[in-house]
């Protein structure tokens, strides 16, 4: 059934609106999700603070179109959805996680990132970035092994004059 100009319409400025006021994108190939998945993947999303659009190709475009993002948008091969949160790591992680599960269902295909569009493979370089508390665990280790290192040390010693 053919979408009338209206709602191509309200579709577009809904994508606008979610494109200005996000911090980070990315974008989604699900071709061959389920639906249990899609929907139990929605809800997972949107408890982790991250929004999922699902939007026809030329109508995200047109909605792409009047933003001031640097770069080349990238390719959508088949059905494609965006991801969009205010933080700027989570969209890209929660999806990577998904494409993990649902090894050949989903599939990030690019995103935006501070203003720029990023390719695939930038995307998941930035969706393996630790969460934030793996972040400060591995900050107080860094912080921690010098002076770990010298109590051993000077223990040594103080062995060897006994």
């Amino acid at each position: 059934m053919a979408i009338t100009r209206n709602k191509k319409k309200e579709i577009v400025e809904k994508a606008s609106d979610i494109l200005k006021k996000g911090k980070s994108f990315v974008f989604v190939n699900f071709t061959g999700l389920k639906v249990n998945d899609s929907s139990r993947m929605r809800k997972e999303l949107r408890e982790k603070g991250v929004g999922y659009f699902v939007s026809k190709k030329t109508l995200l475009k047109r909605a792409l179109s009047s933003t001031n993002v640097e770069g080349d948008l990238p390719d959508f091969p088949g059905e494609v959805a965006l991801a969009y949160g205010d933080d700027l790591i989570a969209p890209s992680r929660e999806v990577f996680s998904f494409e993990k599960k649902f090894k050949d269902a989903i599939k990030i295909v690019g995103g935006i990132f501070e203003g720029k569009y990023l390719n695939r493979e930038k995307m998941l370089s930035i969706a393996t970035i630790p969460p934030l508390e793996v972040l400060y665990g591995q900050l107080v280790n860094l912080i921690n092994s010098p002076i770990e290192r010298l109590v051993i040390s000077l223990d040594q010693i103080a062995k060897k004059k006994n």
